[in-house]
């Protein structure tokens, strides 16, 4: 039975997901609606004063109107230009909790005050809404009782209109309710931001871990690799060295491991340089040859197409891999190697390693050796692209290195260009 090996990594293709509302936002949206509703019911207050500016010290309309209406104003250019949002939002409250008590000493002798709801009444809402976006949650819960006591203690005295103390407690608990529902629904909104923030950032910390764990795995993958093909391989077969072609073969790979040691310090996981699909058979043909002139070589239909650097130095060591476990293990020189290196659709190479040698079987494959899962699969795939691998004994092996990762099917015929060459 033919043993099969097949690996390739690819991140799953999904729909990136709309970015979260985090608490700025939240916090832009609350304080532009409270702006622009402020500005709604300072409208409405309009007619409400204007009928009752005859009762009060003109120099307290002076210094009060302006200042709460003006502030208004303030307040949604703030929010709009989101600069100084809690510093306005804050400013209105304080002025409106001052001209709230200030009220009654500033009513004219003598005159005869209107009995109904006071044009402050109906900013009420809109200072305890300000201020629950300006202060802490606990000066805001101060406020918010402060406020509406005030107004009910003022509403009671003649200077408020006298009125009798049921309609004035039921003045302050509307406003109280109203403003309580402001904050608790600023408070909530808060809160979820507040949560989606700090899981956003619990998913960062992790995914971080992960990236990092990721590399350290492929670092350890190519330290791996480094080692068993430019040194271990190397001394290994220098050791088992009796005759001169096995010597041959051990100088031409303490060669390719000085070239390799020297790439692997100069190459950068960040390098975004490419090589030329020619120039990388040609790497694959040349090492070919260095290795064992039994070796046919074959190129074909690889185009004037380019690849990551770390990509074909993957292939590249990875054939190159595959060339040695053959020399070592395949058998002598009567066994047939055969190296093809060929384009595929869309920008794609594949190499293909095959001998009629003796074959092993996949899975009897101890895991601490490193020379096919490491440095060939292993390597492959953390470039982007897949290794198969088909042996079995007495039938010889096939390893075949495709990039990128794609749906061509291993082994199938593509369209020759006219650049193909055999040696």
């Amino acid at each position: 039975m033919v043993a099969r090996l097949e690996v390739a990594r690819q991140a799953p293709a999904v729909k990136q997901p709309r970015n979260p509302i985090s608490r700025k936002q939240v916090e832009r949206v609350i304080s532009r609606s409270v702006a622009v509703i402020g500005v709604v019911f300072g409208v409405q207050t309009i007619p409400w004063l204007l009928s009752q500016l005859d009762e009060a010290q003109p120099w307290w309309l002076i210094v009060t109107v302006p200042s709460l209406f003006g502030l208004l104003i303030v307040v949604v250019v703030a929010s709009f230009a989101n600069r100084w949002v809690r510093e306005a939002h804050g400013t209105f409250a304080v002025i409106y909790f001052l001209a709230l008590v200030s009220w009654p000493f500033t009513v004219l002798p003598g005159v005869e005050v209107f009995n109904g709801i006071h044009w402050l009444d109906y900013l009420i809402t809109v200072g305890t809404a300000m201020a629950t976006i300006a202060f802490r949650p606990v000066l805001a819960g101060i406020y918010l009782f402060a406020a509406p006591i005030v107004y009910g203690i003022v509403r009671s005295l003649p200077e408020g209109g006298g009125a009798t103390v049921e309609l004035a407690i039921l003045e302050s608990f509307y406003a109280l309710i109203l403003g309580s529902a402001i904050m608790i629904i600023v408070t909530m909104l808060r809160q979820a931001a507040s949560t989606v923030d700090n899981a956003q950032a619990t998913a960062l910390g992790r995914y971080g871990n992960a990236v990092r764990q990721h590399a350290t795995e492929v670092e350890r993958v190519q330290v791996d690799s480094i080692l068993h093909d430019s040194v271990l391989t190397t001394l290994i077969s220098a050791a088992r060295s009796y005759t001169p072609e096995a010597e041959r073969l051990s100088a031409v790979m303490a060669g390719n491991a000085i070239g390799h040691l020297k790439e692997a310090a100069s190459t950068s996981p960040d390098d975004r340089s490419t090589v030329q699909a020619t120039e990388l058979a040609g790497r694959v043909v040349t090492s070919a040859e260095m290795l064992d002139s039994n070796f046919t070589c074959s190129v074909r239909s690889v185009g004037a197409r380019s690849f990551p650097a770390i990509a074909a130095e993957a292939v590249h060591s990875a054939a190159v891999q595959a060339m040695v476990n053959s020399l070592q293990h395949a058998g002598g020189s009567d066994v047939e190697r055969h190296v093809t290196v060929r384009g595929l659709e869309g920008n794609g190479i594949e190499v293909q390693v095959i001998d009629t040698g003796r074959g092993f079987d996949l899975d009897r494959i101890p895991d601490e050796r490193f020379g096919v899962r490491v440095s060939i699969v292993e390597r492959v795939a953390n470039a982007g692209g897949r290794t198969m691998i088909r042996s079995a004994p007495g039938t010889g092996t096939l390893v075949c290195i495709q990039w990128p990762l794609g749906d061509e099917k291993y082994g199938a015929p593509s369209d020759d260009d006219g650049d193909g060459r055999t040696s």
